[in-house]
């Protein structure tokens, strides 16, 4: 019996002797404050439905009206069959939500950003990157073939150190950040990058994933919130998230967008969004212009829930933003707070390496607008009773 795929079985071993083999849950129910998970009734606190919109009836509508209207797929890649009217529309709506030039949807944010900095970059040329941005940019950056150096984690003073032993030796810099930091919630001072790289004449990109729908004026995202409109090149956005669908988008400067068109492989060669995925963003569109109140809302709850964590003695880290890490520690540690948790019928996943670094696993809590001030109370009493148990707290 052959035993060249022995390796991956001990690979596969060695994640669970270390605590850090992802059993993945399977869910009965749509997206929202409480779950089916594994057969089991659960508070959801594992979702990125920010907004609440994943399940909410005015999307569900508009994506019914596009299946009976456009069908089931789009039968094409974009370039050649695949552009619908619907495609347009959204690309239009988006652009115009969120004060830029143009847009462009893709198949998800992982996508967008593999689609848009290999066209932006080549090897020739330089990439600066924040040392924890997302695996996509990551992806992303290896894809254009550019060489990559990295600043540390939202530090400006290390992007200009960066910047300045590189200067001269490449055709062009591109700099890329996340916006809203996915594992640690905390905010890019995009703001100051800005006056660093407009200083230096190089172009600025930020995936702005838990941005969109979030931050900024009714949810227009970290380039809204500080006021950087027309300034900053290159915005990639993601669909599944607080838009409560699936897809992605790359905002901002014309003519990049009108290039990403041209040659961005996942646009040129996967196929397009299907069309009542677009309808339904559309309808999230509508909704984030309509009222503040699922963003308003959301930021009350996220308020209120990481008070009264931080009020039990909990470490909540940097998060500035919904995204609400318990910092545990030890990998092994936070899967069984996670275990103990879901036995409270609270659904909260554990996170350890190599999605975080080492020594810094943490359960991550993702509020919601539509959980109720109820939700959240039920959850602060199964982490508190799990917290003594388990001895994070006296």
């Amino acid at each position: 019996m052959s035993k060249r795929l022995d390796w991956v079985q001990e690979e596969i071993d060695n994640l669970k002797a270390a605590g850090l083999y992802n059993n993945i849950r399977t869910l009965g129910s749509p997206q929202g404050a409480w779950l089916i998970v594994d057969g089991k009734k659960v508070l959801n606190f594992c979702s990125n439905n920010y907004l609440g919109l994943a399940n909410h009836p005015k999307m569900v509508e508009a994506a019914q009206q596009a299946l009976t209207k456009f069908g089931v797929g789009p039968g094409a890649v974009r370039s050649i069959a695949g552009t619908m009217l619907l495609h347009s529309e959204l690309e239009q709506r988006l652009a115009r939500f969120k004060g830029v030039e143009a847009a462009v949807v893709l198949q998800s944010g992982f996508a967008a950003n593999t689609a848009v900095i290999p066209v932006l970059v080549g090897k020739d040329d330089l990439i600066i990157s924040d040392e924890l941005n997302h695996a996509s940019i990551i992806d992303g950056c290896r894809l254009s073939g550019a060489p990559i150096s990295k600043y540390a984690h939202t530090d400006v003073a290390d992007l200009e150190r960066v910047i300045s032993e590189n200067k001269g030796k490449y055709r062009r810099t591109l700099v890329i950040t996340d916006g809203v930091f996915s594992m640690d919630g905390d905010l890019a001072p995009l703001d100051k990058i800005y006056e660093v790289t407009s200083r230096h004449d190089m172009m600025l990109m930020v995936d702005d994933a838990h941005g969109e729908g979030v931050v900024g004026r009714g949810g227009r995202g970290i380039v809204d919130h500080f006021g950087l409109h027309g300034k900053v090149d290159v915005e990639v956005g993601t669909l599944s998230k607080a838009f409560g669908v699936v897809g992605g988008i790359v905002a901002g400067n014309a003519r990049i967008i009108e290039w990403v068109r041209q040659r961005g492989r996942p646009f040129l060669f996967s196929s397009a969004t299907p069309p009542a995925d677009v309808a339904a963003c559309i309808a999230a569109v509508d909704l984030l212009e309509s009222s503040t109140e699922l963003v308003d809302r959301l930021w009350d709850n996220a308020r209120y829930f990481k008070e009264k964590l931080r009020g039990m003695g909990l470490d909540t880290g940097q998060s500035v933003t919904p995204i609400t890490p318990v910092m545990l520690g030890e990998a092994p540690l936070a899967q069984q707070f996670s275990r103990e948790l879901f036995s409270e019928h609270v659904f909260a996943m554990a996170l350890g390496f190599p999605t975080v670094p080492q020594g810094k696993a943490r359960i991550r809590v993702m509020i919601s607008a539509a959980h109720s001030r109820e939700d959240l109370d039920q959850g602060l009493e199964a982490f508190g009773k799990v917290a003594r148990k388990l001895r994070v707290i006296q």
